[in-house]
């Protein structure tokens, strides 16, 4: 059976900055993150995903203006995370133009989060946001803050708990694989796709033709890419033809 796969272009955002690091540290500033939304758009993303990287942090996300320019412009589904941590959050991001927020603290910190927010804008909204760290072989640490937190919470388990609880989607992000260029952690993908049935996004890792050959058997639903479109190392439609080649079924290009 050929497997739809979306392909996703990943903007982490540090102030106005896009930026770019290694298991999500030593950033480095790419530039203007509209200009690259509007190309990723351009390009033939499926969607786009900003993550407001430094929202933890400060307590607050920044990315309203960000996103009220690149939903002017882009008319593909937009996903917001980063500093989510009310309904009034979630709400400033959907009037915004955000299609879905991607919530990982604070719905660490209180799980009820999750159910509030699929009642109210639908589960389809509500993206469980999960960094992942390998802390044995086959198990893996979810953490918060930017891979920097530990919670004790496995991930397998957090995330069964978070879609039990109303999250329509999961995007899971590999710390241990973030920013290499060295592949997916395809084990990771494995377990969390057979433990849930909604759409999985996977993210971090992605550099090479043959790492998409590597999640041919996993019932994914979407990959996030973000080093290899911001440094023009591949562009949307290299990654969708090499996607096509390990069969997955991928969107056609927008015409120009």
């Amino acid at each position: 059976m050929t497997r739809h796969l979306r392909v996703i272009a990943r903007l982490d955002i540090k102030g106005p900055n896009l930026i770019k690091g290694i298991h999500l540290e030593g950033l480095r500033v790419v530039g203007d993150p509209n200009e690259h939304a509007i190309r990723y758009y351009d390009e033939g993303a499926d969607e786009l995903l900003f993550i407001d990287i430094v929202a933890s942090l400060y307590q607050r996300n920044n990315l309203s203006d960000i996103i009220k320019r690149a939903a002017d412009q882009v008319y593909v589904p937009i996903t917001v995370g980063g500093g989510i941590r009310s309904l009034a959050d979630v709400a400033t991001m959907m009037l915004s133009g955000a299609d879905k927020v991607a919530i990982n603290t604070a719905a660490i910190a209180r799980p009820d989060l999750i159910g509030e927010v699929a009642k109210r804008y639908g589960s389809q909204c509500m993206v469980l946001s999960v960094e992942a760290k390998r802390v044995a072989p086959g198990k893996w640490e979810a953490y918060t803050d930017n891979g920097r937190e530990r919670t004790g919470k496995d991930v397998v388990q957090w995330v069964k708990e978070a879609v039990d609880r109303g999250a329509g989607e999961v995007l899971l992000t590999s710390v241990d694989q973030e920013g290499t260029r060295k592949g997916f952690d395809v084990p990771l993908a494995q377990q969390v796709c057979d433990a849930v049935s909604v759409p999985v996004t996977l993210s971090g890792g992605f550099g090479a033709a043959e790492h998409l050959q590597a999640l041919a058997g996993i019932d994914l639903s979407a990959v996030a890419v973000a080093d290899a479109l911001h440094w023009k190392r591949m562009s949307l439609a290299d990654i969708k033809a090499h996607a096509r080649a390990a069969g997955f079924d991928v969107r056609e290009e927008r015409p120009a």
